[in-house]
């Protein structure tokens, strides 16, 4: 049985948690607040009190980097200086990744780290990212595959949907919104989960993945129908405006893990998604 250690058990974190523990991992999970340890105690993950702001916090942090798998699942925070803040974490965890001798990271990074270029985008692209969090995070990629005493997977999810995070809700009822024609890049939690349960499971390791669904509907029909899905009324999108995307492949992924989504078109998610609710 390996052990997992969990830096971060939110949205995505907690149900990824408790789903190693059914597998029969040992998971040591983190959150900001001892109010949680319940949750986590309830799922099985032993908790731990950690945070990075940006120097390591906590208590009992010893322990919980005691693993032979860290986990890596908390975005960058919204603030103006995010890409300095973000790389002073990293340069605050990684001696205690190496301190404790971890051999293996899976760290969750984003889409965001691709332009828009109006074209589809593939792992090999060395591109520059527009926004402070694509930027924050290609950074700290790079600090983390550069080193060489822990082998580390990077995956790039597109926007995380699923269960209480219901998409008909984002642009409900506004006007004027812009890029109507841009091909979406959406993934449902549950592939999220057996996307990273599976780097693991078959040690697929010092690999960058991108993840998103397979099927990229353009956002004024996804938007049209999430908002109707749910009884809410749909947005207005603008009309001859310029187009900006890009779209994600994850053939790579696909390929590689021997991996099939389970929610493979993110309008027929919608569907299934009402049937399960």
């Amino acid at each position: 049985m390996k052990s997992i250690s969990l830096l971060g058990c939110g949205w995505l974190g907690l149900p990824l948690g408790k789903f190693l523990v059914l597998q029969g991992y040992e998971v040591k999970g983190s959150v900001t607040t001892t109010e949680k340890f319940p949750i986590l105690e309830a799922a099985g993950i032993q908790p731990f009190q950690l945070s990075l702001s940006p120097e390591l916090e906590g208590v009992n942090t010893q322990n919980f980097f005691k693993s032979d798998i860290l986990i890596i699942n908390f975005p960058p925070k919204r603030r103006p200086d995010i890409e300095q803040y973000h790389k002073a974490q990293f340069e605050a965890l990684i001696p205690h990744i190496k301190k404790h001798q971890i051999k293996y990271v899976v760290f969750v990074s984003s889409t965001s780290v691709y332009p828009n270029l109006n074209r589809e985008v593939f792992e090999y692209d060395d591109l520059s990212p527009e926004k402070g969090s694509g930027k924050a995070l290609k950074t700290v990629e790079s600090m983390l595959m550069a080193e060489d005493s822990f082998q580390t997977t990077v995956v790039r999810f597109g926007g995380l949907v699923g269960y209480d995070r219901v998409p008909g809700r984002f642009l409900a009822s506004k006007k004027e919104v812009s890029n109507p024609n841009a091909p979406i890049n959406l993934i449902h939690q549950d592939d999220c989960i057996e996307i990273i349960f599976k780097i693991i499971s078959l040690e697929n390791w010092g690999e960058i993945f991108n993840a998103c669904a397979e099927k990229h509907p353009v956002r004024k029909d996804y938007y049209r129908q999430a908002a109707l899905q749910i009884g809410l009324k749909p947005p207005k999108f603008t009309v001859n405006t310029e187009t900006e995307f890009k779209i994600i492949n994850s053939d790579k992924l696909k390929k590689m893990l021997h991996f099939n989504f389970k929610y493979p078109d993110p309008i027929e998610m919608l569907k299934q998604q009402d049937k399960n609710n």
